[in-house]
């Protein structure tokens, strides 16, 4: 069975982006654009990994990674924070609120196939 990928992304450019370099591998994708229905889909398919946006409406992604891993049914599910916020200090933001990687966009598909691999393998 192949390994599932939630992307938790508003933007439908990123989206398109993210679903065109996970369709060249063997990974099945699953989607939400906003936290709210991030969380819910972590809940609803247990994804083996997380791609997750950190300015996100409903509730950000600092908050849905939280929630997940909060939940003692998710909270083995790695996330990785995929955002523009590239600033000093934003990564350690993002994994104090529980993320276990962290990209800054914009990145280069073979970085992103690099991590989302470390993750899987």
């Amino acid at each position: 069975m192949s390994k599932r990928i939630l992307m938790v992304e508003d933007t439908e450019d990123n989206r398109q982006i993210i679903r065109d370099l996970i369709a060249t591998t063997e990974y099945e994708l699953i989607e939400a654009a906003d936290g709210a229905a991030g969380v819910a889909a972590a809940g609803a398919h247990r994804p083996d990994l997380i791609l997750m946006d950190i300015q996100l409406p409903v509730i950000d992604g600092y908050e849905a990674a939280r929630r997940i891993k909060a939940d003692p049914a998710l909270r083995h599910i790695p996330i990785i924070a995929v955002t523009s916020y590239a600033l000093s200090g934003d990564e350690a933001k993002a994994l104090a609120a529980g993320c276990d990687g962290y990209i800054a966009k914009p990145f280069s598909p073979r970085q992103l196939l690099a991590e989302i691999r470390q993750f899987l393998s």
